[in-house]
């Protein structure tokens, strides 16, 4: 600040903060314009992002001779118009121009228009001169018709594939001498590294943390080992990843959804972009400008419509580009004749030129050297101009980044360990806590560096060989060739010996075998086959076979432990072998020729597309039969996701691929359905890796957490010791035994040859003396009723004042039944009725309240009700048959009768009945089983009326 502005007053230093407050809102206040929105004129936004505008660009000429440094193409859909921006110079000298700009949608034009700048008011342009810079913009008024082409879906579909074309014809020479095609983009991607690559980060660390905190915990390397296995493998999670992006070396004409979906996996193959790297590489290198058409890039021509070569000037300069009844020679000729030529240079309005620092930050940049046209995906180079790196520093980028990881690994192993023995000292830890780890931390660094080089196998060797198709310069190359060596001969080298250590030193015996080729169902529906060694699965007559071959197995002696039991062996080559099965412990051999063989036909026959793609498929699909057969992971988890999940992905994916060749020239269209087909399945695949992350993070908790008695939460301890018994299972590598057989269903009973019968059911039919009305009163329990007929009988045979007795008489006295004299008349047949109704539950209280038990002859049972004196007649005192009572019955009165036809009044027995009795064990079942006391044992009805004929 001046002394002079220092000396005024506080008042004018106000005035100067508000007037620069005001001026920084009054150019950050947003300007409007008239839009035709649904029939309706209203303001919108000068800087709202268009419904389509252009993206980076990049010369299509590959020399043109005027330079371009602003190329800004825009439709806005709400008022109808399309926008442009060009910047540049040029050294040619007061030339006069032409130009036109198309756009492209899906390999078809859209949109094309041609005018001369001079009376489109671009006077900076009209003519072009040396040190003279090119600004030319304005606003083009569209109409319906003119996007007619351009399809609703376009405004919203993610990665809308369309280019936009500007082209600058001399007219002196009638030649074009610029070209410049940019991207048309609607704003929506599957391109978002910054969130999904970011996601799929956090996730890749979290798995990476679960495999080394069971690969350090404990102090018994078997059971260290067996725990480890079981946890998500990173080799695996990688491997997953790299499938995906590399997926975009196949030299094919890749819809622009695929590029951009694949970018987001681009950190997992080192494609990690950073300025400062790139320009160091661009100065080891020398030159960007390699030979990208040999490494997959499809090149320019009828099949690019937009990326010149394939453009008829003649378009521009013919003479019968108008009606013939103007007689107009072209549109060089400007006359009051060139109606057409005057109303489009009309349509042109001036507008002033903006930047990206006034809102238009969606506008591209021109690309950097050395990388593809914008709009052009083929091969890797398109893959990776996503990440804005060239194809000819793809192998550096990927070796230095890869570098970078070597030593964080290593330095963060041996960070873990002194942080462990701070934690120590400082006594917030416990002295024993994971002793093992401390003790052998370099040897645990030594085999995370190796692991690493094993999960980084595919990637290294790829890039080595894509490097040496593309040949851009010899530094790159003999680093490659070092490299190359480093991983072929020595992570293959110790592969190998590996493998030949455990034959040498364990008790091996090689001999003949048969390998079983078995016919299975696969959903019970689908026909198979599958495979298994005689040696270990014996042929079954419960099993079909179609045929058997030669074979060989190689297998220890009967003493020799496991390999997993082997201490020495898991703590030199544990980083290889632990995560296997026992019997498939070396696989990782298998794995590194696999991934080599790959690499060679994704980098090595990119020159050969179609060489390249079938012959890649069919190391797929052998592969992905042989990785079924021999499911080499201990860990379930494993084999799910890399044999059947990763293999299926590996097969589709380059199966569907293979539709993309440049020879095929099969629409952008459909090509962009494949291109979402294969996304899907990639997508599913990623998000499976995801969950079983989840799933490895929560079981290496468990592991960890091993030798504690409870976990929290409390109720995963029961899925914890489930896990255990699980892992213990599979480390023995045994076949689960067979399920036992459903039981069978018990045989029906056979039925005898001979004639035979049986009684399924009976009822009992109405009988005479159920038509008796005191007889069933008696039988229903109606006890009041029986009282009242017994007191009408005793009366009839004693005699009342007024009636005269009935004269008592031997023949009075004698019964006509067949019972023996003395002996009670009781009822014929009893039925589960009879029980039900005279033990309900409503009467069951005044029965047993009626009743009372006097033991007779030792044996206890229930007395008879006293009834009056009725027994005289049978011979007998009332006293007697009290102190004897019938144990069949209670008493039951005697029907009176009727005087006989001689003035006798005789008894008359009761019609005799269709015997229907019932055995006497049949009665006390019955009786036992509504609650009614025993009988006594008695042995007849005359011992009960008279028991002293008995003795």
């Amino acid at each position: 600040m001046t002394p002079s502005l220092s000396r005024r007053s506080p008042f004018a230093l106000l005035l100067v903060v508000l007037s620069f407050i005001t001026s920084t809102l009054a150019v950050d206040k947003p300007k409007y314009v008239t839009a035709t929105i649904d029939g309706e004129q209203v303001l919108v936004k000068d800087n709202r992002q268009p419904a389509l505008y252009t993206g980076n660009y990049g010369d299509c000429m590959g020399g043109s001779s005027i330079n371009v440094t602003r190329f800004d193409a825009a439709y806005y859909k709400d008022n109808m118009t399309v926008l442009f921006h060009l910047g540049g110079e040029t050294a040619l000298k007061n030339e006069s121009i032409m130009m036109y700009i198309g756009v492209f949608a899906y390999g078809e034009s859209r949109f094309d228009l041609t005018f001369n700048p001079c009376s489109a008011n671009i006077y900076s342009a009209c003519p072009i001169e040396a040190g003279t810079p090119i600004e030319a913009n304005g606003i083009i008024p569209i109409s319906q018709n003119d996007v007619a082409g351009i399809i609703p879906l376009a405004l919203s579909i993610p990665d809308f594939e369309g280019e936009a074309i500007l082209r600058i014809f001399s007219n002196s020479t009638q030649t074009e001498i610029g070209c410049y095609s940019a991207i048309v983009t609607n704003g929506n991607t599957f391109s978002q590294p910054e969130s999904v690559g970011s996601i799929l980060g956090i996730f890749t660390f979290v798995a990476v943390i679960s495999s080394f905190a069971t690969a350090i915990y404990g102090d018994n390397i078997p059971e260290m080992r067996k725990h480890y296995a079981h946890s998500l493998s990173v080799l695996v999670v990688f491997a997953v990843w790299h499938h995906i992006y590399f997926s975009g070396a196949l030299s094919m004409n890749w819809p622009s959804v695929l590029v951009a979906f694949w970018s987001n996996y681009a950190w997992a193959g080192g494609m990690i972009y950073s300025e400062a790297m790139q320009n160091s590489i661009n100065n080891f290198i020398g030159s960007n400008k390699g030979n990208t058409t040999a490494v997959g890039a499809a090149g320019t021509g009828d099949s690019n419509p937009g990326l010149g070569g394939g453009y008829d000037i003649h378009q521009i300069y013919k003479r019968d580009v108008f009606p013939k009844a103007l007689n107009i020679p072209g549109l060089m000729r400007r006359s009051k004749y060139n109606r057409v030529a005057r109303h489009l240079e009309k349509t042109l309005a001036k507008r002033e030129l903006v930047n990206s620092t006034d809102g238009f930050s969606w506008y591209g940049n021109p690309v950097k050297p050395g990388l593809p046209l914008p709009g052009n995906y083929s091969g890797f180079a398109g893959t990776l101009a996503q990440e804005s790196i060239p194809a000819s520093n793809a192998f550096m980028t990927g070796f230095l980044w890869f570098l970078v990881l070597l030593g964080i690994v290593a330095f963060s192993v041996i960070a873990f360990k002194f942080a462990l023995e701070g934690l120590s000292k400082t006594k917030l830890m416990k002295n024993d806590r994971l002793a093992f780890f401390r003790a052998h931390y370099l040897g645990y660094t030594a085999l995370a560096v190796l692991r690493t080089l094993f999960i980084g196998f595919f990637m290294l060797i790829f890039l080595t060989l894509f490097q040496f198709a593309y040949l851009a310069s010899a530094g790159p190359v003999a680093v490659a060739c070092i490299v190359f060596l480093i991983m072929l001969i020595g992570v293959g080298g110790l592969a190998v010996y590996a493998c030949f250590y455990r034959i040498k030193f364990g008790s091996y015996v090689s001999e003949p075998d048969r390998l079983n080729i078995e016919k299975r169902r696969v959903l019970r529906v689908i026909p198979w086959y599958g495979f298994s060694r005689n040696s270990e699965f014996p042929r079954s007559e419960d099993k079909a076979y179609a045929g058997s071959l030669p074979w060989w197995s190689v297998r220890g002696a009967s003493e020799e432990k496991s390999i997993h039991d082997d201490e020495e062996f898991t703590k030199k080559f544990g980083w290889l072998a632990s995560r296997f099965r026992r019997t498939r412990w070396w696989f990782f051999t298998v794995w590194l020729v696999y991934e080599f063989v790959r690499a060679c036909f994704l980098a090595g026959a990119s020159t050969q597309p179609m060489v390249q793609v079938f012959g890649l498929l069919v190391v797929e699909f052998i592969a992905f039969i042989g990785i079924i057969i021999m499911r080499p992971f201990e860990g379930q988890r494993l084999n799910v996701i890399v044999v059947y999940l990763l293999g299926f992905s590996k097969v589709a994916t380059v199966a569907l691929s293979a539709a993309f060749d440049t020879r095929w020239n099969i629409p952008r269209i459909p090509a962009t359905v494949i291109g979402i087909v294969i996304i899907v399945i990639q997508g599913v695949l990623t998000i499976i890796v995801m969950i079983a992350i989840i799933l490895g993070a929560i079981t290496s908790y468990m592991s960890v957490m091993r030798n504690r008695e409870t976990i929290k939460p409390k109720r995963w301890v029961p899925i914890r010791e489930k896990y255990f018994k699980h892992i213990d299972f599979k480390e023995k590598d045994i076949p689960r035994p067979p399920s036992p057989p459903p039981p069978e269903p018990e045989p029906e009973p056979e039925r005898p040859k001979v004639p035979y019968f049986s009684v399924n059911s009976f009822r009992r039919m109405a009988k005479i003396e159920d038509e008796d009305p005191e007889f069933m009163n008696e039988v229903n329990g109606d006890f009041a009723a029986s009282q009242t007929s017994l007191q009408g009988i005793r009366e009839g045979m004693v005699g009342t004042p007024g009636q005269h007795s009935r004269a008592p008489s031997i023949r009075s006295q004698m019964s006509y039944s067949s019972l023996p004299y003395g002996a009670r008349v009781h009822r014929a047949s009893w039925s589960t009725q009879d029980f039900t109704e005279q033990y309900a539950p409503g009467r069951r209280r005044t029965i047993s309240n009626s009743m009372n038990y006097a033991p007779v002859g030792g044996i206890s049972r229930p007395a008879s009700r006293t009834l009056p004196a009725i027994n005289t007649r049978f011979g007998g005192s009332s006293e007697n048959m009290n102190r004897h009572p019938s144990p069949l019955s209670t008493t039951r009165p005697i029907t009176p009768t009727s005087p006989a036809p001689g003035g006798d009044a005789s008894p008359i027995s009761r019609p005799k009945s269709k015997p229907n009795m019932r055995s006497r064990p049949q009665l006390q079942t019955l009786a036992s089983e509504h609650g009614i006391p025993p009988l006594p044992q008695t042995r007849n009805a005359r011992e009960v009326a008279n028991p002293g004929v008995a003795e």
